[in-house]
């Protein structure tokens, strides 16, 4: 479920520590690699605000993977309340960098959405662009 390469053990616990290494240095792929653990309990116990936490720290560093987590978790309301809005922005984000999904994910939030909050939505994503942020 979680990405490995040469050199990053198999076993859960420890592609943890190794993750977290990387992630408090900053590394946006530990980061979102954290969130999935968090995400699906591999190696800590299952904690989708944990997860939260991690995927937003990627997905502020342009990591597109994390912002389409950021997305899928703000639509379904896992680790934090339900909110079309952030969903929306994030899948957009994702979406501009032809991230697998994204797209998908942003328009069937539209489709949810009231005009005012995809208004804002659309808001949001253009500052977030015009901040030079990914």
């Amino acid at each position: 479920m979680y990405a490995t390469g040469r050199g990053v053990p198999q076993d859960g616990a420890e592609a943890v520590r190794w993750y977290r290494l990387s992630a408090d240095q900053g590394l946006p792929q530990a980061q979102f690699n954290l969130g999935l653990m968090f995400a699906t309990g591999q190696g800590v116990p299952q904690d989708d605000v944990e997860a939260m936490r991690w995927y937003r720290l990627a997905g502020e560093q342009g990591f597109s993977w994390a912002q389409s987590k950021l997305g899928e978790m703000y639509f379904k309301g896992q680790g934090v309340p339900e909110d079309y809005i952030q969903a929306h922005m994030w899948a957009s984000l994702a979406a501009a960098k032809d991230r697998k999904g994204a797209a998908e994910l942003r328009d069937i939030v539209a489709n949810k959405m009231t005009l005012e909050q995809y208004v804002e939505s659309r808001r949001l994503t253009r500052e977030w662009l015009a901040q030079g942020q990914q």
